[in-house]
């Protein structure tokens, strides 16, 4: 009888181990998930200087757009929670969106090499920002959820596991369909 108690209770507290460092283990992937997409985030502001300057001289009445690219470089350099960075990065996303889009003013700066290789840069960019986004929400979710399930959670509850955020697009106009309008008419 008390070697049947016995075995029970090392089963349960070999499984507590393990769910522990299970737990432990997805918090980690989590978190090393998040400072990839810091790194590139940081890449993409470190950018930004030379795009603000390469097109400073061609786009002389859209300086709105190009100071609040510079206020939001400056902020991202005193964020430190996830929250004030994602925020930060849909600003800075909008407003290189608007640069972009306003280029296509200014045939001088679309013909510019400058502009051509910190728009291909920023679009390497912009593509790894997109995957280690995916790649962190991914590593989020499965955290999450092994602090939901049972009875993982039991372990989650009682060591102080905190849930993680996904990282989310808050701009309305992303999650819009895009309107393609090649001039035809039926």
């Amino acid at each position: 009888m008390w070697f049947a108690i016995l075995i029970i209770l090392v089963v349960i507290v070999v499984w507590a181990i393990a769910a522990y460092n299970g737990l432990v283990r997805k918090k980690f992937r989590a978190e090393n998930a998040w400072s990839q997409i810091d790194v590139q985030l940081q890449r993409r502001f470190d950018l930004v200087p030379n795009l603000v300057n390469c097109v400073k001289g061609y786009m002389k009445h859209e300086e709105e757009v190009l100071t609040k690219v510079t206020e939001l470089r400056t902020a991202w350099a005193g964020a430190t929670s996830v929250d004030e960075k994602v925020d930060l990065d849909n600003q800075l996303s909008s407003s290189l969106k608007t640069i972009m889009a306003v280029s296509e003013n200014y045939p001088d700066l679309k013909a510019s090499q400058n502009f051509s290789e910190l728009q291909e840069e920023l679009r390497n960019t912009e593509n790894k920002i997109s995957y280690s986004r995916q790649f962190y929400n991914d590593s989020v979710t499965m955290y999450n959820t092994a602090l939901a399930v049972f009875p993982t959670s039991i372990i989650a509850s009682m060591f102080g596991f905190k849930p993680q955020t996904v990282f989310v697009v808050s701009e309305d106009d992303a999650r819009k369909n895009v309107k393609v309008d090649f001039g035809t008419e039926n």
